[in-house]
């Protein structure tokens, strides 16, 4: 079965740190998570206290930061734990890789976008539910095969995307980086 523990520090890697992007429809994001889609965040509260000190985000790297640092790391761990893997299932699934992109991809797209386009690969009703059917399904499912399907499907969503909304070009390749990092 897959591992959250293996899973979580490849989101951390695509995710960075502190931005506030304004072409970002997330807006400000700590480690992705967006406060415009997540304001009730814990981690929010000590960042707005952050905020208020000379020279954030750098400050965060500082020696005096850590014990703040280690606090946030909890909420981020936390929340991608509590609001994607445990959504996606990623514990039942068997492939190590295919939860790992079907959890990054619901990190970068939604828990239902990642649900259901898994479901499309698979060949079960696209419900963006992922209940025993779908588990089943995904872990008969040839994972190679999987991942490529996964990854060309994202993609295709990503140009998409693009094509409707024509600012998030500049995120394009990083998209495309990210989807076929999980197929390799």
């Amino acid at each position: 079965m897959a591992k959250f523990e293996n899973a979580y520090p490849l989101i951390l890697a695509h995710e960075g740190g502190y931005v506030n992007d304004p072409a970002d429809p997330g807006g400000e994001t700590y480690k992705g998570i967006a406060r415009k889609m997540n304001p009730d965040w814990l981690g929010w509260h000590i960042i707005d206290l952050l905020k208020k000190q000379p020279g954030f985000p750098e400050s965060l790297q500082s020696a005096d930061a850590i014990e703040i640092k280690k606090q946030l790391d909890y909420e981020v761990r936390s929340f991608y734990y509590l609001h994607f893997w445990l959504k996606v299932n990623g514990e039942k699934i068997i492939n190590q890789q295919v939860a790992q992109s079907i959890f990054d991809f619901a990190v970068n797209a939604g828990v239902s976008v990642s649900i259901s386009l898994s479901q499309s690969v698979v060949g079960v009703t696209a419900d963006g539910i992922i209940g025993p059917k779908t588990i089943e399904a995904i872990n008969r499912f040839d994972a190679e095969q999987f991942l490529t399907a996964f990854a060309l499907a994202k993609i295709v969503r990503y140009v998409n995307i693009c094509n409707k909304r024509p600012v998030s070009k500049k995120y394009f390749f990083g998209w495309v980086v990210r989807s076929l990092n999980h197929s390799l």
